[in-house]
């Protein structure tokens, strides 16, 4: 071993299978102190190595490098946090770690090969301050401006900064979490860090370092290098937007691609290593230095020869990438280690390291007489017999426990878990453990073998643990953008113009200016904003109403009637379900969890709550009638089959029944291969099932001979008997015709029935559903499947031709989505000429219903590399091998329909893409690049379906209760449609016995003459304002409210007093809900109230009330009640209205 880490040329280990190569180098590392370096193939194996190498050397600190995640040659530089990591490596490269400690520096073979910026330019750009310093504003902004950072309105991801007065936040690239810099006159009295999700400070900091966030440092001397060095290399600029924005000091996305002109020279990761520092490659890195440059010299050769109207002037290969000869010559003159998991060695001195791959049970696998776990089990005693120590590797703490219970079940019991490589040296060599490593495949050395869950199960993906609170940042995003459509529950359909204030009472208050028919506008006061509704998305020939009409509460009356028809449908339903009774089934104890462990992925939370809601469902005696609702891919089928298992096991037959053929088909193939080796027959029906198979699986369920039956509507017609029907599972059922509704719903008192909907259902709606239809939702994504890369880019023919030539060329197929029939012959036109070598096929809401299908079957098998088409890309269609998309005019879609779109692609293990493309020439609307931004930000927040349903305004709505709802929609707005919705089934809940209803559709006015709005200065961005205002209006709870004001405080300095009066309104607010004022109004002098309806809850204790203290208190004719009081401040007035409305309050309840 010495040796091995010591010997200063080249040496070959052979025999060092992936994962002990995590080992060996753990050995090394240790052995030599100071930097070491291991270069992996790619990104994948780059994160999987590290791991790997912490659990062996947990004590040993690792610094990972990078490499751009953008393509060579791309419209767009590396993602930010991409750029601030490999910043961050290399200015502590720069600083330079302690030679006594070993260090060891992960990266990638395009990492190696990429040119960066020289050190000195590192070395300088890095900016401290401590507690108590002078901080110039002014610099920090410069240095902010020179160093990369972006302006955000809300800092919530690395490399972003908000300034507000003398509260600095900023997010350094090298931390966990932003900080807060708070300035009193110029000298820095605190710094704090934050939580980026809450915005509240979690800790005090003494100082705080920022490094560059991008390669591309813009002071005076880089702008002027890039300005000659442009003009040397290229000639006259033309009009190259890149050459104008540098000029004047601006960044441009992909600026990055043209890094060697911003300085004097370039340098390589390996100028920024210690002389003797050894690097180790993995033994696939030469094949992906060879694939590396390929992809480059092909992207330099389509950017050079593409029309120069693209405007793009790529520069040399060799400027911005080592060649392959440098390569060669700089890893010559170090100490290297070549590691291979064969025996032979590739050229120079070899030594054997002794270890080769583990078994893997593929065999096993396939042959289901032998069961996979006890085989195992067996394997993992013989090999301690035999003397080695046996780990078991799985790729999460979560699936390790499940891996444990299973082979608990076959003889392996108690097995201990170690947390890392020394835990497990020190206990009994004779007892196998479990630990997390993560390995595709084991291997085994003369004294020790490891077996990766992935050699037992095939394929198992852990899923990181990822929560992020998305819903209040979305509330920030998706606030009113003036233009936007609005309806106020009295007054019908308006436009919001944009935020006003007004003198009320000679006070400044914030209210929104409304546009009504007629010209007519109409100002509604802040605290109100919960009177206003989104209309939703399709605003096309929208009538605005007109202020004091009659046709707003006529449309509104008739949804009414009609929504509370709807429910007393639905409760019908429920009433009759419960009323049945059917046998109970329950999971077969052992046999289950074996069919779960077949599920190849752990299970998220949401999934886990859906599946026991499922089967204590089926456990209740009670017919099931279950919604499950969740994105495509989010695992609603695993939960399906399950159910299914359940009951096919307890000799009862299960449906599956799906709208589509194709979906179908889907379905069957799942079902086909989760129950091969069960004692379970699955058979299909569907028009394209040759009527022979049909006709013998139609015999067979009727004698019970088959178990589960999968296919369309055709297992719901009258010619299919069942012996013994027991679940009935759905797929998307809002796809379904009428008639098949209606036989649905005939079978739904008597038999279980599962619905499954990857339609967004508002949540709201689903707590008030509860107990009606009773719903699972599964909204967290599985394992961050790698998140799909999602670019905003000007239409580009360059950039769609290599997007789509990649794809083809690894394999795989993409879609290409226009918003309108009208875009796509050019679209097509485009294809033919542009992209000759790709066949594609297209697809449009406007073909007969066969025809459609037809398109999308030789899509799903592969006939064509690409299908264009309108949005009707299938919603629940599955294609693990698309996983490129591009989306024409984006500008043009909603920001759930981009979602739902985006969601297509990126369901297998290989990266997706999406490019979502704008008009080249002009602008596009302010809030669809808001749209799109959110879109973009979206990767990290894993936030799709509170998206979805926070925007639903997109899709009118999940169709919930069947097709009628749409026409409703359009006469009242989406949202309001559900508010009603959900009042018209509460309502009827209480009628039925439930507990009291609290009607939404009204919100109290109070007219105190204080100033009430959160000042401009206080919090400058106006969408943040305006989301603080709806969130405050709906804050009606003193804990809510108390939490607002810490954040507020928090987030932007002490509450200036308008905004405390306006938190004491919202209080006020809540107390006049209680007690039914419709109305407060405080003078000087006393204080006026006035009741909704002219009602209140306990008039004879309001008539005693006023008996006794008539000194300050009158009930008058007219119901209102009149109260006396000298309050000449607003302070005060507030105050009075709050003590009036307690007391009304306590007589109310």
């Amino acid at each position: 071993m010495r040796r091995v880490a010591e010997d200063p040329g080249r040496l070959d280990l052979v025999g060092a299978p992936e994962g002990f190569d995590a080992l060996v180098m753990a050995d090394i590392v240790r052995a030599r102190k100071g930097v070491s370096v291991f270069v992996a193939r790619d990104g994948t194996r780059l994160s999987a190595f590290a791991d790997a190498f912490r659990f062996f050397a947990s004590q040993v600190e690792v610094v990972v490098f990078p490499a751009w995640d953008c393509l060579p040659y791309d419209r767009i530089g590396p993602s930010a946090g991409v750029a601030a990591q490999r910043m961050t490596t290399l200015s502590r490269l720069c600083q330079g770690f302690d030679p006594k400690k070993p260090v060891l520096i992960v990266t990638s073979v395009p990492a190696m090969l990429q040119r960066v910026p020289p050190k000195s330019a590192i070395a300088d750009a890095t900016y401290s301050a401590r507690v108590g310093n002078v901080v110039e504003i002014a610099d920090l902004e410069r240095y902010f401006a020179v160093n990369g950072y972006q302006r955000a309105s809300t800092v919530s991801e690395r490399g972003e900064f908000a300034i507000r007065g003398g509260v600095i936040d900023v997010f350094p690239p090298s931390a966990d979490e932003p900080v807060r810099l708070d300035l009193f006159g110029d000298t820095l009295e605190s710094i704090r860090a934050f939580d980026p999700e809450t915005q509240r400070s979690t800790k005090q900091l003494k100082d705080v370092t920022l490094l560059p966030v991008s390669e591309a440092l813009l002071d005076k001397d880089a702008i002027s290098r890039f300005r000659t060095g442009y003009l040397e290399t290229f000639g006259a600029p033309g009009d190259d937007p890149l050459y104008a924005t540098v000029s004047e000091g601006g960044r441009r996305a992909g600026m990055e691609h043209w890094l060697p002109l911003f300085y004097p020279q370039m340098a390589t990761l390996f100028d920024y290593l210690p002389a003797d520092a050894l690097v180790a490659l993995d033994h696939l890195a030469p094949k992906a230095r060879e694939e590396r440059l390929a992809m480059i010299e092909d992207a330099f050769d389509s950017r050079d020869q593409a029309d120069r109207k693209a405007q793009y002037r790529p520069l040399p290969p060799e400027r911005l990438y080592l060649t392959p000869a440098e390569q060669d010559r700089l890893l010559a003159s170090r100490p290297t280690r070549w590691f291979s998991g064969f025996k032979e060695a590739e050229t120079g001195v070899s030594i054997d390291m002794g270890a080769s791959q583990g078994r893997n049970f593929a065999p096993e696998r396939q042959r289901d007489s032998i069961n996979l776990f006890e085989a195992t089990a067996d394997h993992a005693k013989a090999l301690a017999a035999s003397g080695k120590r046996v780990l078991f590797a799985s790729w999460s703490e979560g699936s390790s426990d499940r891996l444990g219970s299973m082979l608990a079940d076959h003889g392996l019991k108690n097995i201990p878990f170690a947390p890392y490589w020394d835990a497990a040296k020190a206990a009994d060599p004779k007892v196998p453990q479990r630990v997390v490593l993560p390995l595709d495949n084991g291997f085994e050395t003369e004294n020790l073998a490891v077996i990766s869950e992935t050699d037992i199960l095939g394929d198992r993906l852990a899923r990181p643990k990822k929560r992020r609170r998305a819903s209040n940042f979305l509330a920030e995003a998706s606030s009113l953008t003036p233009g936007d459509l609005v309806v106020h529950i009295d007054h019908g359909i308006g436009r919001y113009d944009g935020l006003k204030t007004l003198e009320v009472q000679g006070a400044p208050h914030d209210t929104l200016e409304l546009q009504y028919g007629g010209e007519a506008k109409l100002y509604l006061p802040v605290e109100n904003i919960d009177l206003l509704t989104r209309y939703g998305a399709d605003n096309e020939g929208v009538q605005l109403d007109k202020l004091g009409g009659a046709a707003w509460q006529s449309r509104k009356a008739r949804a009414k009637q009609r929504l509370r028809e709807m429910a007393e449908g639905l409760i019908r339903i429920a009433a009759e379900r419960m009323m049945k009774s059917t046998d109970s089934v329950t999971p077969p104890h052992g046999v289950f969890e074996e069919f779960c462990a077949r599920f190849p992925y752990e299970e998220t939370d949401d999934q886990l709550n859906a599946i026991g809601d499922v089967l204590e469902d089926l456990g209740a005696g009670k017919p099931m009638d279950r919604l499950i609702c969740g994105d495509v891919g989010f695992g609603k089928t695993e939960v399906a089959l399950r159910a299914a298992f359940v009951v096919a096991m307890s000799g009862q037959q299960v449906v599956v029944a799906a709208p589509t053929t194709l979906l179908a088909r889907q379905h069957y193939k799942t079902f086909k291969e989760r129950f091969e080796g069960w004692p379970v027959k699955v058979r299909r029906l569907s028009r394209l099932v040759p009527a022979k198979e049909a006709a013998e699986t139609r015999e067979g369920l009727k004698k019970g001979e088959f178990e589960i039956v999968v296919g369309t509507h055709a297992v719901l017609s009258s010619q299919v008997q069942f012996s013994n029907l027991g679940l009935v599972i759905v797929d998307e059922e809002q796809h379904f015709g009428v008639k098949h509704k209606e036989k649905l719903k005939e079978l739904r008192a008597d038999v279980h029935m599962l619905t499954l909907t990857a339609t967004p259902i508002p949540r709201t709606l689903q707590m008030s559903l509860s107990g009606i239809r009773e719903m699972s939702i599964i909204a967290t994504p599985p394992v961050d499947r790698l998140a799909v890369r999602t670019y905003i880019t000007p239409y580009d023919p360059v950039v769609i031709r290599e997007a789509l030539l990649r794809e083809k060329y690894r394999g795989g197929q993409a879609y290409y989505v226009a918003p309108r029939l009208s875009d796509l012959p050019d679209l097509e036109r485009f294809l033919r000429e542009q992209v000759p070598e790709i066949k594609f096929v297209v697809g449009h809401g406007q073909m007969s219903a066969t025809q459609l299908e037809e398109v999308m079957t030789a899509f799903y098998d592969g006939q064509y590399d690409v299908l264009l088409s309108t949005t009707i890309v299938e919603s629940g269609l599955d294609i693990p091998s698309a996983n490129t998309m591009i989306i024409h005019r984006a500008d043009m879609f909603g920001l759930a329909q981009l979602y739902q779109l985006r969601g297509r692609v990126g369901r297998s293990k290989a990266r997706a893409y999406a490019y979502l493309t704008t008009p080249a020439e002009k602008q596009i609307t302010l809030s669809a690049e808001k749209r799109l931004k959110v879109l973009q930000s979206l990767d990290s927040l894993g936030a799709g379906f509170q998206l979805a349903s926070h925007d639903l305004d997109i899709r009118g709505g999940g169709n919930l209760l069947g097709d009628e709802q749409s026409g409703h929609i359009k006469e009242i707005g989406v949202e309001l449609y559900q508010q009603m919705l959900e009042d018209a089934v509460n309502e009827l809940k209480t009628r039925t016995g439930g507990s009291a209803f609290d009607d939404r559709g009204w919100s109290p006015q109070i007219n105190t003459g204080a100033a009430v709005l959160i000042p401009e200065e206080y919090v400058p961005d106006l969408n943040v304002r305006l989301a603080l205002y709806r969130r405050l209006s709906e804050a009606e709870k003193v804990q809510d409210r108390e939490a607002l004001a810490a954040e507020l405080i928090d987030r932007f300095g002490p509450l200036p007093p308008e905004a405390g009066q306006l938190l004491k309104v919202v209080a006020i607010k809540g107390l006049c809900r209680q007690a039914n004022v419709a109305k407060i109004d405080v003078g000087p002098k006393g204080a006026v109230v006035t009741f909704r309806g002219d009602e209140f809850k306990n008039p004879m204790g309001l008539v005693q009330f006023v008996g006794k203290n008539q000194v300050a208190w009158k009930l008058r004719p007219d119901h209102k009640v009149v109260v006396k009081g000298e309050w000449d401040t607003p302070e005060q007035r507030l105050n009075a209205a709050e003590k009036v409305l307690n007391e009304l309050a306590k007589l109310a309840a």
